[in-house]
């Protein structure tokens, strides 16, 4: 009896991706699989499941199936299951392993399987001097890295792993229930498919032995608290010489005696005496790069904001220079002689009938408490 042709037998075109295959494959396999037919169907639907196998094994095989599209069923070689016999009774547990084995992380593959190393954090603390003019900094970092002993096999020089007997080198192992098929790690090798029996003695088969490395890491200017710096390759040293992970450095400026930083801005409380206040002058306030003097026009109140554009920091990431913001303190003298008080309490007395005049802040604060009172009746 001649064979039907495998695309038909899928429901497929010659056209159709390795995704409808799948689709079709597993569609198919579920509908005619002989756990789910019964009775006078049994039969036939065992044929027709060992048809859609036969036909999913060779189209889903890229040089069989080139074979198999220029020559069709002559260019197959019937022992590597071309036909329909060659299926054999193909287990439901297999077709899932075919068709669903990559969503379990199966496969069929043997060997151990290469991880990537794990990242890292470091937390970097910087002075608010260094995050704003950037430096170079020298790290201690604990990690794991690879054993030099055994190259990172984890075995003794002259052995090596050994395919797992549990799972076969899969690194997982199934569970079958009902109609369907569980891939879960298995408990043997843990999923790396390999078992070590003669271990490394440096690093007792792990592979990775626990080192500190010192590092250099080139802060760039204008960093703040939360900042990253990555290190690439810096990491943790990959399982089964996989690649090494990265390294995260961490930046938290600490607090700085005179300067708080606000994005790109920096600000500064600066105290003024009660004369300069009254009269105006100038004072010498710090900044990051030197000494500036700062212009008080007379009859300044405490707490009076000045900016002085370009004093604030560079943004690392580029653009404008943020400012320096001073916001002066009007200090009340203290400790005073009592030639200071005699002199103070002549001033008062120049002042008394025209405190509206001399001080406006006062004299509309006063007429608000007035207000008040009169509403609430006090």
């Amino acid at each position: 009896m001649s064979q039907r042709d495998y695309y038909e037998v899928l429901g497929l075109n010659k056209n159709a991706s390795e995704a409808e295959l799948k689709k079709a494959y597993r569609r198919l396999a579920m509908k005619y699989h002989p756990d789910r037919n019964s009775g006078e169907d049994a039969t036939a639907a065992e044929a027709q499941f060992k048809e859609v196998k036969a036909a999913y094994e060779i189209l889903s095989d890229p040089q069989k199936r080139a074979a198999y599209d220029q020559f069709g069923h002559a260019g197959v070689n019937p022992s590597m299951g071309a036909g329909p016999g060659g299926a054999g009774g193909a287990s439901f547990s297999d077709i899932f392993g075919d068709v669903f084995g990559d969503m379990f992380g199966g496969g069929r593959g043997g060997g151990a399987r290469v991880q990537r190393g794990a990242d890292l954090r470091y937390n970097l603390e910087l002075t608010l001097e260094e995050a704003v003019a950037g430096t170079s900094v020298k790290i201690r970092v604990p990690t794991l890295v690879k054993c030099n002993v055994c190259r990172g096999t984890g075995t003794r020089k002259g052995s090596s792993p050994k395919t797992c007997q549990t799972c076969g080198g899969h690194g997982q192992v199934r569970m079958q229930q009902g109609f369907f098929s569980v891939q879960q790690t298995c408990p043997t090798c843990h999923g790396k498919g390999t078992v070590i029996d003669d271990p490394c003695t440096a690093c007792h088969g792990a592979g990775r032995v626990q080192q500190h490395k010192t590092l250099s890491v080139k802060v760039p200017a204008g960093v703040d608290t939360g900042d990253r710096i990555r290190l690439g390759g810096e990491g943790e040293a990959g399982e089964n010489s996989g690649p090494p992970g990265d390294l995260y450095v961490q930046v938290m400026v600490k607090e700085h005696e005179i300067f708080t930083r606000e994005e790109n801005n920096l600000y500064c409380g600066v105290p003024i005496p009660f004369v300069i206040a009254a009269l105006g002058g100038e004072l010498e306030v710090p900044t990051l790069n030197g000494k500036v003097m700062l212009k008080i026009p007379g009859g300044t109140q405490s707490g009076k904001m000045f900016r002085m554009r370009g004093k604030g920091v560079k943004p690392v990431r580029g653009g404008p220079l943020g400012d320096l913001l001073c916001r002066v303190i009007v200090e009340t003298p203290v400790n005073l002689t009592e030639e200071q008080r005699g002199i103070l309490r002549q001033f008062e007395k120049t002042m008394e009938g025209s405190g509206k005049k001399h001080n406006p802040n006062a004299h509309s604060w006063l007429g608000g408490v007035k207000k008040f009172f009169e509403n609430m009746g006090f």
